[in-house]
């Protein structure tokens, strides 16, 4: 039986209907029929949505608690006034009016709706013939933020555009095309072109105006920073902390891995991860195959985790699908909120690659689907005693990016990792998300590098600098780190969710047992249960779970 979720359920029914007419996952959360691909991206839109922000805050806060409120009316008023908050202060600072990042623009978000679509030949003749308004709309959008003072560094435009072309380009990514199947490439042929050269013409204005306008310092300073970090985390966190533990969980991580090369019989960690990569029997052909080894793998964690770890929903289903190589697109996409299209683990590899070491990636497979990210959508999703706004719309990078790190973090002790050549793997990839907290700090608030680090001899961080580090703590190409530097230069902040996030899943995982009363499968899935929320309201209902 669905509680009594009181005013906040009121509040949070009023804002996801206003919602509804703006964004197609709103409308799907609540049942509504809808045609659109992708949320209103003009101006105008973002004002809409601003105001609906600003009218259910204000509801929240006028009314007292009733007495005797449930818990589960308590958890959605303390997550939905987090979100608000900070949709209101990224609002405000211009970061939301202004965004150019080269994995969540409204352009990503208007090829994203295109393939949600790929196969239902009428939707996607439809939703090419709106890509150019919808591209003048988004180009109207950054012109008005502009207009009000905030325009992103020239960097992330020019990354964006760099992106528009290889999408419209059939002899680079060619996206656009590939979400044309042979069946309706004649009717979408003409559709198709307009959309290629709304691709072109956004990146030309980017690359000659927007660009030009734009800093060419990457940094965006300790004020917004502070923003957008406590928006991406759910919580201001302390800053000066956060890099001191960056850097002690990298030495941390590091002897971990170098004692683990020892007892491979390595005398370093390049050695080994040589010797790994150049055994033939751990490497999968890019492309069907490597499909295949993703689907298995996850299989196994199916059968290996469900009700013994976690209560696994049923018909939760999960695909592997691959992207262009060198994209730098490695994800998950949940399902949608009406059921119509599974999760999927979306995969790029580097420029060239055909034969992929697998040994790096089981760390990835578990990040992206089984059990990370896919398990927190598919619990969420099917927790009736959620509101909608909680099961569907509700997206806190510190607490899934959080809780995807914990995951994979734990892999060896669930079972997950066949021999110990994945185990570095697994390190390597912790090392990675660690390196990504001293990287995003360094470059943004300009915090001095430590002396005798063990990754670079450089004393002040530049993007060059971020990529040494990074090649350097996770033994990827410079091609991925590169990509992965622009990335944390265009969503300031975010990179702290993944280690930061772990830390609290880990900390509320060792007091829940410490109780008595939880195991690990009782914690995991009363945990989730609550639903996803800002690290801050759920460090709040964790404890309160632990000490009820």
């Amino acid at each position: 039986m669905t509680p009594d979720l009181g005013q906040p359920g009121r509040v949070a029914d009023s804002y996801v209907s206003g919602l509804a007419h703006l964004n197609p996952g709103a409308a799907q959360a609540v049942g509504h029929s809808t045609d659109q691909l992708w949320a209103a991206l003009g101006p105008e839109g973002i004002e809409q949505q601003d105001r609906l922000s600003r009218t259910a805050l204000a509801a929240l806060d006028s009314a007292v608690p009733a007495s005797g409120e449930s818990t589960e009316a308590a958890v959605l008023r303390s997550a939905l006034s987090e979100r608000l908050r900070s949709d209101r202060a990224l609002h405000d600072s211009g970061f939301i009016p202004g965004l150019v990042a080269p994995l969540a623009s409204p352009a990503h978000e208007v090829l994203m709706g295109l393939e949600s679509v790929a196969g239902d030949a009428d939707a996607l003749v439809q939703g090419l013939a709106e890509v150019p308004s919808a591209l003048r709309d988004y180009a109207a959008r950054l012109e008005a933020a502009a207009a009000d003072g905030y325009v992103v560094p020239a960097r992330q435009s020019r990354t964006l555009a760099s992106q528009l072309r290889r999408w419209a380009d059939p002899a680079a990514d060619d996206r656009l095309g590939k979400v044309v199947d042979a069946d309706t490439a004649a009717r979408a042929q003409s559709q198709l072109q307009a959309a290629r050269t709304a691709c072109l013409d956004l990146a030309g204005w980017l690359d000659s105006v927007h660009a030009a306008r734009g800093s060419e310092t990457d940094a965006v300073g300790p004020e917004l920073y502070g923003t957008t970090s406590t928006a991406f985390l759910g919580t201001r966190v302390d800053l000066d902390d956060a890099y001191s533990f960056g850097w002690e969980r990298l030495a941390e991580l590091t002897a971990q891995a170098e004692d683990l090369a020892r007892k491979l019989g390595c005398s370093s960690l390049d050695e080994a991860a040589a010797m790994l990569d150049a055994d033939v029997s751990g490497q999968v052909e890019v492309g069907p195959d490597l499909l295949q080894w993703v689907d298995g793998r996850m299989t196994a964690a199916h059968a290996l985790l469900d009700a013994t770890v976690f209560d696994i929903p049923a018909n939760s289903r999960v695909a592997a699908v691959l992207a262009a190589p060198g994209s730098g697109s490695i994800y998950y996409s949940p399902p949608d909120p009406d059921g119509s299209r599974p999760g999927r683990v979306v995969w790029s590899t580097p420029t060239g690659m055909s034969q992929l070491p697998v040994w790096r990636e089981v760390s990835t497979v578990h990040h992206e689907g089984l059990p990370g990210h896919h398990l927190q959508y598919a619990v969420t999703m099917a927790t009736d005693a959620l509101h909608p706004w909680q099961r569907h719309l509700c997206h806190v990078h510190g607490y899934a990016e959080g809780w995807a790190h914990y995951t994979e973090g734990r892999a060896q002790d669930w079972g997950l990792l066949q021999h110990p050549g994945e185990q570095l793997g697994v390190l390597l990839a912790q090392r990675w998300r660690a390196a990504r907290i001293v990287i995003d700090l360094g470059l943004h608030v300009g915090y001095p590098i430590p002396t005798h680090n063990g990754f670079t001899e450089a004393t002040t961080w530049s993007p060059e600098v971020g990529v040494e580090v990074l090649t350097q703590a996770a033994g990827c190409d410079a091609e991925t780190a590169g990509f992965e530097v622009v990335r944390y230069l265009g969503w300031p902040g975010q990179a702290l969710a993944f280690g930061l996030g772990a830390r609290l899943w880990e900390q509320a995982r060792a007091s829940a047992l410490a109780t008595g009363r939880f195991d690990e499968r009782t914690f995991h899935m009363q945990a989730l249960a609550l639903g996803p929320m800002g690290m801050g309201p759920l460090q709040d209902a964790l404890d309160g779970l632990t000490h009820a």
